[in-house]
């Protein structure tokens, strides 16, 4: 038996752009609907294995239901610009596939496929017809009324674009108590507040499910309802008098409202099966190069273990000897290229080139370079680093710290399980307690990770109305922390919510994981990726360390766990407020830098300037408020979004100070703006001289030349603009910041190596502005202050407007009762 999949291409993609983040490449085109519809795709293909596919699309010009009644649909908002853009360009991607396209002014996509339908059921060679399973992929549940025993099903998404489901005809008949004909009838009773169909006034799920169940279809209903005692009929078998008299009254609308929700099955098209499978006719290279221009870096390879996967029964037929010899040639060919061993030099030097395409695997490299031999992609690469002027960074900073990177992970950092096992009991603990209490306010138990049912008791149940609160793909009411945030206030469910999140997300991430991942000796050995971000700082995963928060004591007492080895001190190292001291001598603010050289508390001195106030007389939460607009300004914050975080966490003040107590007014927020540039010109100039200059050249620079490109400033999308503007601000102060760090870790391995100290001074985490080093404790105090100065001296003077990039120094026997050293 074949499979025939229809692909309602708007409704995947609709859902997908709502379901995702809004992601873009580095050009600035947006993506995230295409990634959706891209995955579905692979999904389907993995899950059906179907023979042939078509693709079903929706036309931007009226149909014919439009032209019976103006309002259809009339509720529905204009689809959004980078929406339509993406619709556009999905095109690309079923002709790299080569699945054929079906489409007609007049009708809508469900009318291709229910038309597709009916031809494969009556009009094709008996043989070809009998012998094809249909399925229907679909992101909304119109096209159930199409489903056919289990020879026409529907593939639907239940929720985002993973979690799906099959409807045959017992599944629609469970779903809504009748089976898939009589799916227009219930739409023409209670409409469809979606498309704008009106249905019978006062009539809703409930009464149409048991008209349609008692009765059958609108012609079955007022057929029985017109004969003599008709009425009386309904009435006797539970109708009420009044739903009888809304049946009435409200025939015309019934069997109008059926007409518009019924999918055409005669639209004219002219469908015919291809002569080859899409297995046989898909071209590989098509397919990759529309993914490589979307920057979806992991798809080729998907969609290549898919098929080999769907190809192994036939290869296991072959021969002991035909199979050694086809497939030992195939691997040769396929894993050649992968075999250099500085695979890790060639993926850091494709990542200089292009910070967007961050930790870049060997396809990555080899895509880029157009090439499958390393030696020549080498080549390539280290011409594209000179012509963007590029070598000084990878000779200096990142090709010297590679093998730094490297030996870190193989040191790895000593876990303290009992520790662990400690925090897991009583998190555990705590978190049980809280979901009691959530239930408790809830009047039941429910699952509290479940979307769906957190939001059935917020917002049904408990009867919470939030404004402005954003919504799901699937249009309900969204309950990430960030909504939850601004409920905080309605109830006190939402801090124990967000309690059991934090509790919750500890354990899972790391309480109850590190200890899977140790070795024998009970050492952690992550993963740090000198190329993971855009911004020139490193990543790590197996587990992220550089996420641990270090702001909450529930956080910090995970780093309890993080221990010194027998005989050993760990020695941490942190820059000081680098980011702002950096700002101060890229922008030459001569305010900026006299606070720094005159070794003040930055944010108190702000906030003097600021709110026009003596130094002395600065109060806590004015120190606050210039904490907020120092780093705000450097990260492109808007006065909106400024105005919320100078209001988040605001200190209640008394009749002292009643000016700064609770919220920011959206006027304040601009005042403090206005005031900030007026006082730091210097620092003003410079950020929008960045902002100018990236759009001239399409990338900005750190000190050190690094460079990261910003294409996306002339996009035509406003939030991928505003996006790519409010990162150029920052991009130069962020990236010379993580040269500085990575150009301290080459400096102090190079002391340590000179000293002959490499064997007692390991260093096993670099966490943002942070290293952390397994030291032998009885050199760590003798040691600290020269790796302090080396520190301090990375960037000279000359460079620095004679502002020190301050470094200071802590020991502890764990990560977490650290002491400064004197």
């Amino acid at each position: 038996m074949k499979t025939l999949v229809l692909l309602d291409v708007h409704a995947i993609v609709h859902r997908a752009y709502h379901a995702l983040p809004e992601f873009a490449t580095s050009k600035g085109v947006p993506t995230g609907a295409l990634y959706g519809l891209s995955t579905m795709l692979l999904k389907i293909i993995a899950d059906l294995s179907p023979d042939y596919i078509a693709a079903c699309y929706d036309l931007p010009k009226p149909t014919y239901r439009h032209e019976a009644y103006k309002d259809y649909k009339a509720g529905r908002a204009k689809t959004d610009e980078a929406l339509v853009e993406q619709l556009q360009k999905s095109y690309d991607i079923f002709r790299a596939f080569n699945i054929p396209v079906y489409s007609k002014e007049g009708f809508e996509a469900d009318d291709m496929i229910g038309t597709i339908v009916e031809k494969v059921k009556k009009d094709l060679p008996a043989q070809a017809g009998k012998n094809l399973d249909i399925f229907i992929a679909s992101g909304d549940m119109d096209t159930l009324q199409l489903v056919d025993g289990d020879r026409v099903r529907v593939y639907t998404l239940k929720k985002g674009i993973k979690d799906t489901i099959i409807y045959n005809e017992k599944g629609v008949l469970a779903r809504y108590g009748f089976g898939p004909k009589l799916l227009p009838d219930y739409k023409g009773l209670r409409g469809d507040p979606s498309d704008n169909i009106i249905g019978v006034k006062g009539i809703g799920e409930k009464t149409a499910t048991e008209l349609i169940q008692k009765f059958g279809s609108i012609e079955e209903i007022y057929a029985k309802l017109k004969k003599t005692g008709g009425k009386k009929l309904f009435e006797k078998v539970g109708i009420k008098e009044r739903i009888v008299q809304l049946l009435a009254d409200g025939e015309e609308e019934a069997k109008f409202s059926k007409m518009l929700g019924t999918i055409n099955r005669n639209a004219p098209i002219d469908f015919t099966l291809p002569e080859k499978s899409w297995k046989e006719s898909v071209d590989l290279e098509k397919v990759n190069a529309v993914w490589n221009e979307l920057e979806f870096r992991t798809l080729g390879q998907r969609l290549k273990d898919i098929l080999s996967g769907t190809n192994k029964k036939s290869e296991e037929k072959n021969t002991a000897e035909e199979g050694e010899t086809k497939k030992t040639k195939k691997e040769k060919e396929e894993n050649a290229e992968y075999r250099y061993e500085n695979l890790d030099e060639l993926s850091v030097m494709l990542w200089l080139v292009n910070s967007n395409i961050t930790n870049p695997k060997g396809e990555d490299v080899f895509n880029f370079t157009k090439t499958k031999d390393a030696k020549e992609a080498k080549a390539i690469l280290l011409a594209e680093l000179e012509k963007r002027a590029l070598m000084h960074v990878w000779e200096t900073i990142e090709e010297p710290l590679i093998p730094i990177v490297k030996n870190m992970e193989k040191v790895g950092v000593q876990i303290d399980k009992g520790e662990l096992a400690k925090l897991s009991k009583e998190y555990h603990a705590k978190l049980s307690a809280i979901e009691q209490k959530i239930w408790d306010h809830a009047g039941g138990e429910f699952n509290i990770n479940s979307p769906k049912q957190l939001g059935e008791i917020l917002f049904m149940k408990l009867g919470l109305k939030p404004k402005n609160q954003k919504k799901t793909g699937s249009g309900a009411l969204s309950t990430k922390e960030s909504e939850l945030e601004k409920m905080r206030e309605m109830h006190p469910i939402i801090d124990l919510i967000i309690e059991y999140r934090e509790f919750q997300k500890l354990l899972s991430t790391y309480i109850d994981v590190i200890p899977e991942l140790l070795d024998k000796d009970g050492r952690l050995h992550a993963k740090f990726l000198q190329a993971g971000t855009t911004t020139g700082r490193m990543a790590s995963s197996n587990p992220n360390l550089q996420n641990i928060p270090n702001e909450s004591e529930l956080g910090r007492n995970i780093r309890a766990a993080f221990v010194a080895d027998n005989g050993t001190k760990l020695l941490s190292f942190d820059y000081s407020q680098a980011e702002l001291r950096i700002a101060a001598f890229l922008s030459d603010d001569k305010k900026l830098i006299e606070i720094f050289k005159n070794n003040e508390d930055v944010h108190t001195a702000v906030a003097s300037e600021v709110f026009n106030v003596p130094l002395g007389e600065v109060d806590k939460e004015m120190r606050r408020r210039a904490k907020v607009i120092n780093f705000g300004i450097m990260y492109g914050m808007g006065v909106n979004a400024l105005r919320v975080n100078l209001s988040s966490g605001a200190t209640i003040i008394t009749e002292a100070r009643p000016a700064y107590s609770g919220a920011v007014s959206r006027e304040e927020a601009q005042k403090y703006l206005n005031a900030y540039f007026e006082k730091f010109s210097g620092l003003a100039r410079f950020l929008q001289n960045i902002k100018t200059e990236a759009k001239e050249k399409g990338y900005t620079e750190t000190l050190f030349g690094r460079r990261r490109y910003f294409e996306g400033l002339r996009s035509k999308v406003p939030f991928i603009k505003a996006m790519s503007e409010r990162m150029a601000i920052n991009a130069p102060i962020q990236g010379t910041e993580a040269d500085l760090i990575k150009l301290a870790m080459i400096h102090i391995d190079t002391y340590l190596k000179d000293e002959k100290l490499s064997d007692k001074v390991k260093l096993i985490l670099q966490i943002h502005d942070e290293l952390v080093y397994e030291a032998d404790a009885t050199i760590a105090e003798k040691i600290a202050p020269k790796i302090e100065k080396i520190m301090e001296n990375v960037i000279p003077l000359k460079d620095s407007k004679g502002i020190v990039m301050k470094a200071s120094s802590t020991e502890g026997e764990n990560w977490k009762e650290m002491k400064k050293l004197v």
